[in-house]
């Protein structure tokens, strides 16, 4: 397949996580996260979110948000999250199946919930006929690249805890908005008050494995047995927790990050003049979002695969991945302008 712009997950794997995964193999080591590596890896998560936080490796994104969710709601609950959330939009109904719990979408221009939006569904406590609010659901960075300020997530968790509710955050790309804000992990969750968070590296150099991060101590309940119920727990664990050690303790994530989100930017730099693209969002991460006649995007797809993001509008989607090259980006930008020109 040659290189495009549909999604970090179509990247490989960093060199270093597959080092890190042929170094723990090696001998025998106890199963089902009893292992020396798990132990030294949740040692690392709790000195990046705090030393309350508890980590639960899983195999995938999608179980990471279930799993979140079902620590904090049951069949009766609802959960208020965006009209363009992956939980909504992307997850195939898996919350809905898995926990039997209601999702509340709201309409947003950006991708992000303020308190305002998520008091449209903040009604029907008490009352037996109406599924309860529980949680708010937010992805750090949205699904349009956009970013929560570190007050704009406290906002939202100061209302959420206000109403007796939990405030999820779905960090799929969670270092890049890290790398974007410059803070650490810890200062864009736990000191804030997010509850739960959905730690991802798949889309950041990772092979697979991504992980539930319990912020809120109270959450913390029986989480061993739920996670084996949604089969999440993974029997040779310790090469999930190895590349997450390696990811944690040398900065891969960072480094990774840092290089994704440069190159988005580069590529808004070489577009944002050219007549017939509109750029969408605001380029804070690693994603791009454009609008462009339609001949255009779907000719340029002939030579680079990547989505289309909202049909009617004619608006597609570029995402920079860590192995993204400036000769990757400036061979796109040739040919978008050769197909501009020929339209």
């Amino acid at each position: 397949m040659k290189r495009g712009f549909g999604s970090d997950n179509h990247s490989g794997i960093s060199p270093e996580i597959l080092k890190a995964i042929a170094d723990a193999n090696v001998d025998h080591a106890l199963a089902y996260g009893d292992d020396e590596y798990c132990q030294r890896t949740e040692a690392l998560f709790r000195k990046h979110f705090g030393e309350k936080a508890r980590v639960y490796f899983v195999f995938n994104g999608t179980g990471a948000n279930v799993l979140a969710i079902d620590s904090m709601c049951r069949s009766h609950h609802a959960v208020v999250c965006s009209d363009t959330a992956h939980i909504w939009v992307d997850e195939c109904g898996a919350p809905q199946r898995v926990v039997g719990c209601k999702l509340l979408p709201v309409h947003t221009t950006d991708g992000k919930l303020t308190p305002e939006l998520v008091k449209t569904q903040l009604h029907g406590f008490g009352f037996e006929h109406h599924s309860q609010p529980r949680a708010i659901y937010i992805s750090q960075s949205t699904e349009l690249g956009t970013l929560y300020t570190l007050d704009e997530i406290k906002s939202l968790a100061d209302l959420a805890h206000s109403y007796n509710m939990y405030l999820h955050m779905d960090g799929a790309r969670i270092a890049n908005a890290a790398v974007a804000l410059k803070c650490t992990f810890k200062e864009m969750t736990t000191d804030l008050g997010v509850d739960v968070v959905s730690f991802g590296g798949t889309k950041n150099g990772l092979l697979m494995g991504e992980s539930c991060v319990i912020l809120n101590p109270e959450l913390d309940v029986d989480m061993k047995y739920r996670r084996k119920q949604m089969t999440q727990l993974c029997s040779k664990m310790r090469f999930v927790a190895a590349q997450f050690e390696c990811y944690l303790n040398t900065e891969l994530w960072k480094r990774n990050a840092m290089h994704s989100n440069k190159m988005a930017q580069l590529l808004y730099d070489k577009v944002k003049e050219i007549d017939g693209v509109k750029v969408m969002y605001p380029v804070q991460v690693n994603s791009v979002f454009v609008q462009l006649p339609r001949q255009v995007w779907t000719s340029l797809q002939n030579d680079y695969f990547f989505y289309d993001w909202d049909e009617d509008a004619d608006v597609v989607r570029w995402m920079c991945s860590f192995d993204t090259t400036e000769s990757d980006i400036d061979n796109f930008v040739c040919a978008l302008k050769k197909y501009l020109t020929i339209t």
